[in-house]
């Protein structure tokens, strides 16, 4: 084995043993100081959530699931790309949320003391004025932020990808979808963590096209054996309650006609979404934003929607947008009133948004929205997605913190307020 030894004059010298010495010009400098030593092992989850950093030094893991999200991401964009979508960004910050039903996060700036502003919840109304202001496929990628609860698959800060297709129907959007998860599948499986394959247990049931689709009235009336009562009618709250105290169905923390709706979706269609399966036709007050038919074999106003579920968790939502401004703010004045319904218990508080689209509580009337919609948006069809559920199933993770850089907000409040300690 050679050995080194610093000399003067920069040349090397062959010694009588066979050891090489090394004559150098000058010492060598430290290029960065390590001062923390970095521990062999360590498990405290309070400890590596203030260090995520060294987490991430310790488990390989954690920054191949990073790169995995980073090329899902490309993947994602390249697709849009090369269907002619033009990418671009909208206002993070405004005077309204906009585009969903949720408690933003507010705050003010020094230029308008005297307002409030909203950070966004969805990029929706934007893109959809793009689209009415001539651009025909228009999609962004980029946070949202909602001011709600926090648990293994939701973070109030997480990432979207939505699209908007002018001319594009349901079905147009549900055969999209099916692309492009099968393309996110074969590209992920390009994907390698050095030299190791990605395990990607998803792989199966995504490269099984078309899903399956089940329909939302009918699927819920098959399950409990009897008719619901038709939701747009005056009773419909009341004879819904009747049927959960019938079949002796828990109740949601808080009740309106849109939650008991979402309710029997959680117990009666979900559970049955563990195959990516589409579930469509929404009642129309779950949807303000959609597109509204009626439908004779039920006799219920149903949107033209569709959510895909897989592993029982909602990853993305589609539908044909609502075009009218008069059918638009028709939908509006709806749903500020299901948000004045009374409660069927005492729980929580009236008009709370659901777990899924959360446009099925009520809200202020976006004026400026209508005003818009008055200039004429094409037919189109808008798509919506969370990333982070998407690389979640990739990965086979089953927390969002596992696919955040620095964790959920828990883990970056923690890190934030304790300067990193050990």
């Amino acid at each position: 084995m050679l050995t080194y030894m610093l000399g003067i004059d920069g040349e090397g010298i062959q010694e009588e043993n066979g050891t090489l010495s090394l004559l150098a010009h000058s010492l060598p400098t430290i290029l960065s100081p390590s001062i923390a030593p970095l521990p062999f092992k360590l498990e405290d989850s309070q400890t590596l959530m203030r260090n995520r950093h060294v987490d991430m030094l310790l488990h390989p893991s954690i920054p191949d699931t990073l790169r995995l999200r980073s090329h899902i991401i490309q993947s994602m964009r390249q697709f849009l790309l090369d269907s002619s979508f033009l990418e671009v960004q909208t206002p993070i910050l405004a005077s309204s949320a906009g585009g969903a039903i949720a408690r933003p996060f507010t705050t003010s700036a020094t230029e308008f003391p005297e307002k409030t502003l909203a950070m966004r919840i969805a990029p929706e109304l934007w893109l959809k004025r793009l689209i009415i202001g001539g651009f025909e496929r228009v999609f962004e990628i980029g946070p949202v932020f909602r001011n709600e609860g926090l648990d293994g698959t939701h973070n109030p800060e997480f990432t979207t990808c939505e699209f908007y297709q002018a001319y594009a129907s349901l079905k147009d959007l549900m055969r999209m979808t099916e692309k492009l998860m099968t393309r996110l599948v074969k590209s992920s499986n390009k994907f390698r963590y050095g030299s190791a394959p990605i395990p990607n247990p998803a792989e199966k049931v995504l490269l099984k096209t078309p899903f399956t689709r089940l329909p939302f009235i009918v699927t819920i009336e098959n399950a409990l054996k009897q008719k619901l009562p038709l939701l747009h009618t005056p009773t419909a709250f009341s004879d819904l309650l009747t049927i959960f105290k019938k079949h002796d169905l828990p109740l949601p923390p808080t009740s309106t006609l849109p939650t008991l709706l979402d309710k029997l979706s959680t117990l009666f269609i979900e559970p049955d979404c563990q195959n990516p399966t589409f579930i469509t036709h929404h009642p129309a007050l779950l949807a303000p934003l959609a597109k509204q038919v009626f439908d004779r074999r039920t006799g219920q106003y149903l949107s033209l929607r569709a959510e895909l579920f897989i592993e029982g968790k909602e990853v993305a939502n589609m539908y044909e947008e609502e075009n009218s401004p008069f059918a638009q703010y028709a939908s509006f004045l709806s749903q500020t009133r299901h948000k004045h319904q009374p409660q069927g218990n005492d729980q929580g508080q009236v008009g709370m948004v659901n777990e899924h689209g959360d446009e099925a509580a009520g809200g202020k009337i976006d004026e400026s929205y209508i005003r818009a919609l008055e200039y004429g948006l094409p037919p189109t069809g808008g798509w919506g997605a969370g990333v982070d559920r998407i690389v979640m199933l990739m990965a086979g993770k089953e927390r969002i913190s596992d696919v955040l850089a620095f964790g959920n907000l828990r883990n970056v409040v923690g890190l934030g307020g304790n300067g990193g300690e050990s």
